[in-house]
């Protein structure tokens, strides 16, 4: 899924954010905000971005730790640290954390562009092969049943996936299951595979010529129709008008 979610309670930093992403050839990528740790962790769970861009100085937890808890749950997941802060310390720490880069307020134009130049092809990359290729590997983390289930569900939203068959990988009798889940994330098993499977669609809606039959198929719809009817209802366009609009704004 080709999003940038940017965690800054600075709402003028993100405005300035997305205007640059928006004014540039990587216009094609959805962006996701948030003002705290806590609302940028949900959306982190929801919609697994391809980038994450945070400041360290966030109103209850600093960036940094926000940043490292994201990779434990994306390992391969690009973080951009953003501070006013040019403190030694804090670039040591990004490092150590195995963030991709350490930018400076007020933002270069140049230089976020060309780290997204940098970062983005491969993580766009991944996104389109998890859409063809097979089931992928999968160990559960029994102490974080939710957060594996959303990594299961990644790795393999485009087979027929029951709630019982992601319950039994974490290993939870699907009535409890079905419970935490809507609990943790905030929509059910159904809504939530839904909502990544049309989020997939439409990175591919967005970058590929694939015919809309093929992108249904390896986006996990049973078939056009189906898949045309669930894109609309959540995104308000057929998915041949969404795609249709993207190419008209470009």
């Amino acid at each position: 899924m080709a999003d940038v979610l940017i965690v800054d309670n600075d709402k003028s930093a993100r405005k300035d954010l997305k205007s640059i992403i928006e004014d540039s050839k990587f216009s094609f990528l959805s962006i996701y905000e948030a003002s705290t740790s806590q609302r940028g962790m949900i959306l982190l769970k929801q919609n697994r971005p391809t980038i994450l861009i945070v400041d360290i100085s966030l109103p209850d937890i600093d960036g940094i730790k926000l940043g490292r808890s994201a990779l434990q749950l994306y390992p391969d997941l690009p973080v951009i640290v953003v501070t006013q802060l040019k403190m030694f310390e804090f670039v040591q720490e990004a490092i150590n954390s195995g963030f991709s880069a350490y930018l400076l307020k007020p933002l270069s134009k140049n230089e976020l562009l060309d780290t997204f130049e940098r970062i983005l092809p491969q993580g766009l990359n991944k996104e389109i092969n998890q859409t063809i290729n097979g089931k992928s590997h999968f160990s559960s983390d029994l102490k974080n049943p939710i957060e594996s289930a959303i990594q299961f569900i990644q790795m393999n939203y485009s087979y027929a996936l029951t709630l019982k068959e992601v319950a039994n990988q974490v290993y939870l009798s699907p009535s409890y299951f079905s419970r935490l889940f809507k609990e943790e994330v905030g929509m059910t098993f159904v809504e939530y595979l839904s909502f990544v499977r049309v989020q997939k669609a439409k990175t591919l809606l967005r970058v590929s010529s694939l015919p809309i039959e093929i992108i249904a198929n390896n986006t996990g719809f049973s078939n056009a129709s189906y898949f045309a009817t669930a894109f609309k209802k959540m995104v308000g366009k057929t998915p041949r008008e969404y795609r249709e609009q993207f190419h008209f704004e470009e």
